[in-house]
């Protein structure tokens, strides 16, 4: 059995090494993403928010089933627990005095296949699944070609 002097020595002497490492360095750069890194100690300021993409005229789908994208800003836009602020617009009473389209049938059947009166919990939270565009230049330059575009490929070259 070690004595209990013995011990702490044992244990002092595997501490001295790292003390003698001093501080660690805090200046070690972060990895830069969609904006640039800055180091442990210090960050950049996030870039200001991009104005949105706001036109009343409704996106192209590039796939079938893709959620349609949000054509005017949300910013200040409710929608929680208690209130959607979404469905002031867009819900099945509210859409001949907005213009607004309404919420697709496909919202108001839960998980279980049951058609509901009321929009299903599971697709309450529209930004989910929509958003609004920004006017931002691409982080990287897009490559997906939409079906369209597939399908007329095959064409040309006569597959």
């Amino acid at each position: 059995m070690i004595k209990p002097i013995l011990r702490r020595f044992m244990m002092a002497s595997l501490c001295i090494p790292l003390l003698a490492l001093g501080e660690p360095t805090q200046d070690v750069s972060a990895p830069d993403g969609v904006r640039k890194g800055g180091t442990l100690s210090k960050t950049f300021e996030a870039p200001p928010l991009a104005n949105v993409r706001s036109s009343m005229r409704r996106p192209t789908r590039n796939y079938p089933e893709q959620p349609p994208m949000i054509p005017h800003t949300i910013r200040g836009y409710q929608v929680d627990t208690n209130f959607n602020q979404c469905l002031s617009c867009h819900s099945r009473s509210a859409t001949e005095v907005s213009g607004a389209p309404m919420v697709s049938i496909t919202h108001f059947v839960d998980r279980d296949g049951q058609t509901l009166a009321s929009v299903s919990p599971r697709r309450y939270f529209c930004v989910q699944c929509h958003v609004p565009q920004h006017d931002v230049d691409p982080v990287k330059v897009s490559t997906f070609k939409g079906i369209d575009q597939v399908l007329e490929d095959i064409i040309k070259r006569g597959e």
